[in-house]
């Protein structure tokens, strides 16, 4: 063999060493490099403990480096289970409620309120469906037979829907109780366009003869002085109100939309009963109503007894019929039905142990409602003349809406009571905000025969 060739030999053996040998150490040094991370990684789970070994929760069988495979772990908007959570955190419930042939059904979440802006839609009996058409998380059936229903929600993106089928009994006819879950139709000013769904009416002034009185009544040995009130008399000073001789109060709890038919609280209700009350003067309500029918109509005095229930109401609830000039989703109603609307209200309300009435113009008493039928209940007058010729039965008389009274700017109703109201003081004031009077502290009243015109006898009352 020549030099050259040995000298060639010599490098490709001395050449195969290195690469071996440099095969061997970056084998060793990544080994310590995948004992070291899973070190860290033990170190920051926790999963190590004193003298025992821990797997590691991200090692797939013997591989240490499994976890580097999932694109998952250093991505947390790719976590497999983040839709499990989300559904975790919206799970939906039925509220149903059935007045006479009909069904309501409100959807809500986990925290009991209403979930909007979703395509709902509920299966009746396994087959007929009903959509949420304007997403307002109700769906409202009308003309269904009565009997025994089986609702189902139908699956959608994002929510647990229950697992059965909720069960409802349908009502052939209205029982004239209050509606439990009420609470979640009633809406604030907030939530409406309040210049078209509160209009002021006061059919009383088209029938005023000038004659009206419009100084307050004080002294009447057989009459209460008082007044009325909403939010069209804005803040009010009621310590003021009471110093100036005022009796009793009326406060308007809410009204129903002109427009849309949404049940909203009049915004200065609660400082007004609260204030009258800490003020000692005693309180009833009113509710304007623009009901279609008498399920709206159990509606209605259902949020009045919902928004009322924690005050002591010692002088009459009464839904307010007056008409809007054609503006007003009722105007329209024949006295038939405007009469069972009236009904139906007072009748819910009575079924909760309160007085009822009717609240209406002279005109209205005479031409869109039927007496007769309404006579078993409170009568609340709205004649502005010096003395009225209404010929039926009244047991309030609205005077006039020209008044002025200490701690109210404006003008502000004025009334006559002639009920005789036993105890009508309250004799729990309210101190705090969070104090509330107990329902069941509210006296038995005791009413007078209602005031007749004209020597008409009285009527049993």
């Amino acid at each position: 063999m020549g030099s050259s060739v040995k000298r060639t030999v010599i490098w490709m053996i001395v050449l195969m060493f290195v690469a071996v040998a440099g095969i061997f150490l970056y084998a060793n040094i990544r080994s310590d490099g995948e004992r070291e991370a899973s070190a860290v990684l033990e170190e920051e789970s926790g999963a190590g403990e004193e003298g025992t070994a821990q797997a590691d929760p991200m090692q797939i069988g013997d591989d240490t480096r499994a976890f580097l495979s999932d694109d998952t772990f250093f991505d947390p908007d790719k976590q497999p289970y983040s839709s499990i959570k989300k559904i975790d955190g919206k799970s939906l419930s039925l509220l149903m409620t059935s007045v006479q042939k009909d069904l309501r059904i409100q959807i809500v979440d986990n925290a009991g309120k209403l979930v909007e802006g979703e395509d709902f839609c509920v299966v009746l009996n396994g087959s007929k469906e009903y959509k949420d058409d304007d997403k307002d998380g109700v769906i409202y059936i009308e003309y269904l037979r009565a009997g025994d229903y089986e609702v189902a929600l139908k699956e959608v993106e994002g929510y647990r829907i229950p697992d059965t089928s909720a069960k409802i009994t349908v009502k052939q006819s209205v029982e004239y109780v209050v509606i439990d879950d009420i609470d979640l139709l009633i809406l604030t000013e907030d939530e409406v366009n309040a210049e078209l769904e509160d209009l002021e009416a006061n059919d009383a002034l088209d029938d005023a003869d000038k004659s009206e009185i419009t100084g307050m009544q004080e002294g009447n040995p057989n009459a209460k002085m008082g007044i009325d009130v909403s939010k069209w008399n804005k803040e009010i000073d009621w310590d003021k109100v009471k110093n100036a001789g005022v009796e009793f109060a009326i406060i308007r709890v809410g009204y129903r939309g002109a427009t849309t038919g949404a049940l909203v609280e009049d915004p200065y209700f609660e400082a007004n009963i609260k204030g009258a009350i800490r003020a000692g003067i005693p309180v009833g309500v009113y509710f304007f109503t623009q009901a279609l029918d008498v399920v709206e109509a159990v509606e209605e005095a259902s949020m009045v007894m919902a928004l009322c229930r924690d005050y002591k109401i010692t002088y009459p609830v009464f839904i307010d019929v007056e008409g809007l000039g054609g503006s007003g989703r009722a105007d329209g109603l024949d006295v038939e039905t405007r009469t069972a609307v009236s009904r139906a209200f007072c009748a819910t309300i009575e079924s909760e142990g309160y007085r009822a009435g009717v609240y209406s113009s002279r005109n209205w008493l005479n031409q869109m409602l039927d007496m007769d039928q309404l006579q078993d209940y409170v009568v609340w007058l709205a004649e502005y003349r010096d003395v009225p010729i209404y010929q039926g039965y009244y047991h309030m008389w609205q005077y006039t809406s020209n008044g002025s009274v200490d701690g109210i700017e404006g003008r502000v109703d004025f009334n006559l009571s002639y009920l005789k109201i036993d105890n009508p003081v309250p004799d729990i004031v309210l101190e705090e905000e969070e104090t509330k009077i107990d329902p069941e502290d509210i006296p038995e009243e005791e009413i007078e025969e209602p005031r007749p015109i004209g020597g008409t006898e009285n009527a049993d009352f």
